[in-house]
């Protein structure tokens, strides 16, 4: 499993998916063998989640270093040092590494994930040098028309991804528009070639958060306090429309910081946001919070008021891997988000209709007021118990080994080792 997000780094959801899946594989009779990135790479590490990594996982955690933090001269670097992305000295320690284990361990597989550019080259290199079946866990679409938005890195991208594509026995997405998008960017290629696993939540972690939940206090007399978790992306998350509608309304009287409260936790962009909230006038509504523990971040979500969701049209064929641990959450959800995209058709299914654009001012303060009238009432739409049962990671889990088995069905038997290993 060539993952780059993995225990101990923190601060991207994109973690849990490697991570739960390491975690219940031996469940499925498969044995993990992660091949990870050294933590000197990581721009935020702890251990809160390192007991989760499964006793039966071998981890390996190969050379890597962060360009712009580690090969930089005053900030600034040479273009070439970051294609595909920052982290492609993280190709020299692996693709060895990747090696040394296959001959030692003997894995009938190879799985890598997305959204490390660089991972997917480490995987190319491994499947092309030693014919192993390769499970390229695609997740969402690597490339769109103007991303990755520098010419030369999109062009690098788009040669990755066609490789990838062309080269592996399955390719793995995260929602139904991906694949779509897949099958149609190329034709030429089976559509037996891709397959759909989405993101989830984990129950045990969420019976762990619950341990933390403080007792619920009546509206009466506090702000309705609306939390979003996780990175917000300038352009795929862009929160100027949301910003703008704030303005609005409390220049109105209409939405006021005795009304609402929302909190932006864990941006990685603080800095960008903290200006734009500066801009607007509205920091008596908005506020910034650090990055806390997974268990701590699942258990805000759990005593939070609401939730809010920001997902731009050029990310209609993906779902925040976030939506999961909201909708588990059964807390309200707001999501600002296109109607016709993944996001919002994923968050019908389930039962909710608290939807609004996130690139229009005005749709947002429609959406804003009636979102609140409905939570504040007790009255806004939850996730279904169905829908939440549907979603869990043991479940995608389960999906995975199946895929695993059906790769693993004509691989010779001087590939085989003597357990199953991933």
């Amino acid at each position: 499993m060539v993952a780059y997000h993995y225990p101990p780094m923190r601060g991207s959801s994109g973690i849990q998916r490697t991570l739960k899946f390491s975690q219940y594989l031996p469940q499925h009779g498969w044995q993990p063998l992660v091949l990870s990135a050294h933590p000197r790479a990581y721009a935020n590490s702890g251990d809160d989640q390192l007991a989760e990594i499964p006793p039966e996982a071998i981890v390996h955690r190969a050379f890597a270093l962060d360009t712009s933090r580690h090969l930089s001269l005053r900030g600034r670097y040479l273009g070439w040092m970051a294609l595909p992305d920052r982290w492609v000295s993280w190709c020299l320690g692996a693709i060895p590494a990747g090696l040394r284990l296959i001959r030692r361990h003997r894995p009938q597989v190879i799985w890598t994930t997305y959204p490390i550019a660089s991972a997917k080259l480490i995987g190319l290199v491994l499947h092309r040098l030693t014919g192993l079946p390769w499970i390229a866990d695609l997740r969402d679409p690597m490339t769109d028309v103007d991303y990755p938005s520098d010419p030369l890195t999109r062009r690098v991208y788009r040669w990755i991804e066609a490789q990838t594509v062309k080269h592996c026995t399955l390719a793995v997405c995260t929602t139904p528009g991906a694949i779509v998008t897949y099958t149609r960017r190329f034709p030429r290629i089976p559509a037996s070639r891709f397959a759909l696993i989405e993101n989830g939540y984990d129950e045990e972690n969420f019976a762990n958060a619950a341990a933390l939940l403080k007792p619920a206090v009546p509206l009466t007399g506090r702000p309705f306090t609306l939390v979003h978790s996780g990175v917000i992306y300038p352009s795929e998350r862009d929160p100027i429309p949301l910003f703008e509608a704030l303005a609005a309304l409390q220049a109105a009287g209409t939405v006021t910081a005795a009304r609402l409260r929302i909190v932006l936790r864990a941006t990685a962009h603080d800095d960008y946001l903290a200006g734009l909230i500066a801009k607007y006038g509205i920091g008596e509504i908005v506020s910034l919070a650090p990055h806390v523990a997974y268990r701590d971040a699942l258990a805000e979500m759990l005593n939070a008021d609401g939730l809010l969701v920001l997902q731009a049209t050029n990310c209609n064929h993906q779902i925040p891997a976030k939506l999961y641990e909201y909708l588990r959450a059964r807390r309200p959800i707001l999501a600002l988000t296109d109607a016709t995209g993944d996001t919002a058709s994923a968050l019908r299914q389930a039962g909710i209709d608290t939807i609004a654009p996130l690139d229009d001012k005005n749709g947002i303060q429609a959406g804003l007021l009636r979102f609140l009238q409905l939570a504040e009432a007790g009255q806004a739409p939850l996730a279904s118990h169905e829908a939440i049962a549907a979603n869990s990671r043991r479940a995608r889990t389960a999906e995975l080994a199946r895929l695993l088995e059906q790769v693993t069905v004509t691989v010779p038997n001087a590939l085989k080792g003597t357990s199953e290993a991933c």
